[in-house]
């Protein structure tokens, strides 16, 4: 087998939903790596109804680190993988179109051949209910990720991780980078492990993701931990990754870290790390007309 499908499991709400997807698969070609993250809602039962029709791995942890560190619980289940070359990463409330993996290994050997490290599946968002609730979300057939950066910053699309297939050899030597709620980790996993090159899309088959008052995405309740990740992410892409940038591109994404700034200003590691990339990057009239802009705003006030 070539496919891993590993999920990181920690809420039974919508779990039972997920495996059924997995059971439906028209191609059986996949083996699934449960990492338990020491959950208090045992999935026990629900395994053992599924034990005949999926194949799978269990694994409970002793410790919960998804409450500390999304990323850390992501890259613990996935050293359960065994010899499998692609893995998946299936959040435990999303759902798959029947005919995902069989989309996949009809796709393979194309991927191989361009040598592509990254593989998107179309997508639509439903509720609570399962009740779909978007349009379907299609892309380009091949699609370098820098343009799929700057077309989602415009509001052209939408993503999660559990679309996405990452050649593991590759993922692994990269890895994903660590921000809050692993909010953004996902996206520029993508760009990283793509090399900012190109994204392979099966728009055939869907992944649907679940929008519901339960997952990272809907919670209000944790948005000063979201606008540090989203701090951190622009930063990071800025600062390490900055020649890969037009000038048109680089201004987006300034603005976008300076409105992640100005949203938590009292945060004096943004202060810090703001100064050092714009002096350091010799945007000197940038940031002095930024920091008179902050100011501006506190006299106002």
């Amino acid at each position: 087998m070539t496919l891993a499908i590993v999920v990181p499991y920690f809420k039974l709400t919508f779990f039972e939903a997920t495996l059924e997807s997995l059971a439906n698969q028209t191609d059986k070609r996949f083996k699934v790596y449960i990492g338990d993250d020491a959950s208090p809602e045992n999935p026990s039962s629900l395994l053992e109804k599924y034990k005949e029709s999926i194949n799978f791995k269990y694994k409970r942890f002793n410790n919960n680190i998804g409450s500390i560190s999304l990323v850390k619980q992501w890259e613990r289940c996935m050293t359960m993988v065994q010899e499998e070359e692609w893995i998946m990463i299936l959040c435990d409330d999303d759902v798959l179109g029947e005919s995902v993996v069989a989309e996949f290994y009809a796709s393979v050997n194309e991927v191989n051949q361009q040598d592509i490290n990254v593989i998107r599946y179309a997508t639509q968002v439903i509720n609570q209910y399962s009740e779909v609730i978007s349009e379907i979300y299609q892309h380009p057939k091949l699609e370098k990720s820098i343009e799929f950066l700057f077309r989602k910053i415009k509001g052209g699309t939408r993503s999660s991780l559990s679309e996405f297939v990452f050649r593991k050899r590759i993922l692994q030597e990269i890895k994903f980078k660590d921000f809050h709620l692993a909010w953004y980790s996902d996206y520029l996993a993508v760009l990283e492990c793509t090399f900012f090159e190109y994204i392979y899309t099966i728009n055939n088959a869907l992944v649907f993701f679940r929008l519901s008052d339960i997952n990272i995405t809907a919670k209000k309740d944790d948005m000063l931990e979201k606008n540090i990740a989203t701090f951190n992410y622009y930063y990071y892409l800025l600062n390490n990754k900055g020649p890969l940038f037009d000038a048109k591109q680089t201004e987006i994404l300034l603005f976008r870290l300076e409105k992640t700034f100005q949203d938590n200003k009292k945060n004096t590691s943004f202060w810090f790390l703001f100064t050092k990339l714009y002096i350091s990057k010799l945007y000197i009239k940038k940031y002095f007309n930024f920091i008179i802009k902050i100011v501006t705003g506190y006299i106002k006030k």
